[in-house]
C-alpha cells in the first residue's frame, strides 16, 4: 500500500509539473524517481510475499536479486553523492532560477543549515541573475537568495529582497544580514554532531534489506532441499 501511495504522489507531481513552464534542470525528474521507486517497491514486496506464501523459487530468486540490486544501487548513489556533492550544489546554484524544485530544495538547505552558497555567499555569482560583474543587467546583481538572510524577529511577511547587494559587502558586514558561512562547512559540522543519528539511519535502511536477502536465500535453500528429498 505504501509503494502505491508513492506512485500516486509521483504521478500527481508529474501532472502538476506538466502544467509548469519552468524548465527542469534535474538529470532525472524527481516525480519520475518517485514513480520508479514506488513501482520497484511494489514489485519487490509482491515477489517476496507471493514467493514465500507459494514457496515459489523463481519469485524468491527474483525478490533476492532485485533487493540486492537495489541495495548496491543505494550504496553506489551514496558514495557518488559524497564525492560529487560539490558539483551538485554548484549546479543547483547555477540553475537556481531555472527549476522550481531545485530552487525550493536549495532554499530549504540554506534555511535549515543556516548557510549561503557552497564555500561562502559569493558563490552566488555563479548564477546568471546574481552574478556580480558590472556587465550583468539583472536587478538581482550581487544579491543572494532570501534563504541566506538571518530571520527578523516578529517578521510576518518574508522580505525576498533582503539579500540584495550583499556580495559587495565584506564578511563582517554581510554577517549582519545573512548567514555567510558556506553549506559545505555547515554540512560537515552537522554530520560530526549527528554521527549517531546518521549511523542509525544508515543501519535502519541497510539491515532490513540485508535481512530480506539472507532470509530469502535461506528459504530458497530449504525449498530446494525439500524438492531434492522428494525426488
Amino acid at each position: 500500500a505504501f509503494s502505491l501511495l508513492i506512485v500516486a504522489i509521483g504521478v500527481y507531481a508529474k501532472v502538476q509539473k506538466a502544467t509548469d513552464t519552468v524548465r527542469d534542470t534535474f538529470l532525472i525528474d524527481p516525480a519520475v524517481i518517485l514513480i520508479v521507486v514506488g513501482v520497484v517497491m511494489f514489485f519487490i514486496t509482491f515477489c517476496g510475499c507471493i514467493g514465500a506464501l507459494r514457496e515459489n523459487i523463481h519469485l524468491l530468486k527474483t525478490f533476492s536479486f532485485t533487493l540486492t540490486f537495489v541495495f548496491l544501487t543505494q550504496l553506489a548513489i551514496s558514495i557518488m553523492g559524497f564525492f560529487y556533492s560539490d558539483q551538485f550544489v554548484k549546479k543547483a546554484i547555477v540553475h537556481y532560477r531555472d527549476d522550481l524544485d531545485l530552487q525550493n530544495l536549495m532554499d530549504y538547505i540554506q534555511k535549515e543549515f543556516k548557510c549561503c552558497g557552497w564555500n561562502n555567499y559569493t558563490d552566488w555569482s555563479w548564477n546568471l541573475y546574481f552574478n556580480c560583474t558590472h556587465e550583468n543587467p539583472s536587478t538581482e546583481r550581487c544579491a543572494v537568495p532570501y534563504s541566506c538572510c538571518t530571520p527578523v524577529p516578529g517578521e510576518t511577511v518574508v522580505n525576498t529582497m533582503c539579500g540584495f547587494g550583499v556580495q559587495t559587502q565584506k564578511y563582517l558586514e554581510a554577517n549582519k544580514l545573512i548567514f555567510p558561512v558556506g553549506c559545505a562547512d555547515k554540512a560537515v559540522l552537522w554530520i560530526e554532531s549527528h554521527l549517531l543519528l546518521v549511523g542509525a539511519l544508515a543501519l535502519g535502511l541497510a539491515l532490513p534489506q540485508i535481512a530480506g536477502i539472507v532470509l530469502s536465500q535461506i528459504l530458497i535453500s530449504q525449498i530446494q532441499d525439500e524438492i531434492t528429498s522428494v525426488l
